[in-house]
């Protein structure tokens, strides 16, 4: 099968794609540029092509990304990736969560009684589901929390933000900012999505020195490697179906 890997930076390119390389030497991609100014990266295993996109932070830049992209290639599957804020207690930094919702958790309107998610307004949606036997595979090959991943075009820095996100979305795992945009491209061109984070901090108040930046990023190659598995073995039962 062929995959499209999008992160939103450079460094979480490198250690998906490094997670994809069956040999433990530090991985450069050497990639090329697509229209509009996005960079890729390939890599080949048994059974699966994966192309790691570098798509920009927030989930515009990544809807346009993932669309760019995948007007210019067949894919089976397109995966969200990169690293993002824990909810506490369930996932600390240094884990991973795969998402079993993908949820735009700030695309809607404020109203006296409180957030209406932009469904509830009657325009479009704000949640996208990955397939779910995937998503539960993947969970478990790498050890990871299947959980809601929040997108999110703020990153949460204060106890008030995330207090009340929590209570909107009390089984979310994580928040990162580009999974709903990754989605709404890959819906557009009748592609099923899945979403993997790694946690470098807690969300909640901001506290830069508290991140673990690199452990995330270590736990995300540690996922791509056992998450390579997973999907060759999916894209043999359900790419030609």
């Amino acid at each position: 099968m062929r995959a499209l890997i999008v992160t939103a930076v450079a460094a979480e390119a490198e250690s998906a794609a490094a997670g994809l390389t069956p040999h433990p030497d530090p991985v450069t991609p050497e990639p090329r540029t697509l229209p509009g100014g996005y960079l890729i990266t390939r890599r080949d295993l048994p059974g699966l092509a994966a192309d790691v996109l570098v798509g920009g932070v927030g989930p515009a830049a990544a809807a346009a990304a993932t669309a760019t992209a995948l007007a210019l290639a067949d894919y089976s599957l397109v995966v969200s990736a990169g690293i993002g804020g824990g909810f506490a207690p369930a996932a600390p930094p240094g884990s991973l969560v795969v998402a079993d919702a993908l949820v735009a958790a700030d695309l809607g309107a404020e109203t006296p009684e409180g957030f209406l998610p932009v469904q509830e307004l009657g325009f479009g949606r704000s949640v996208h589901l990955p397939p779910a036997e995937l998503a539960a595979r993947a969970a478990e090959a790498t050890g990871a929390l299947l959980a809601p991943v929040l997108t999110v075009s703020t990153v949460t820095g204060t106890a008030a933000r995330a207090a009340e996100l929590s209570a909107r979305h009390p089984l979310a795992g994580a928040e990162a900012m580009e999974g709903f945009g990754v989605a709404e491209a890959a819906a557009a061109h009748g592609l099923p999505v899945l979403e993997i984070r790694a946690v470098s901090n807690a969300v909640g108040p901001r506290d830069r020195a508290a991140w673990r930046i690199g452990e995330a990023l270590d736990a995300l190659t540690a996922g791509f490697g056992a998450l390579g598995p997973v999907l060759v073995t999916w894209g043999e039962r359900h790419e030609h179906r």
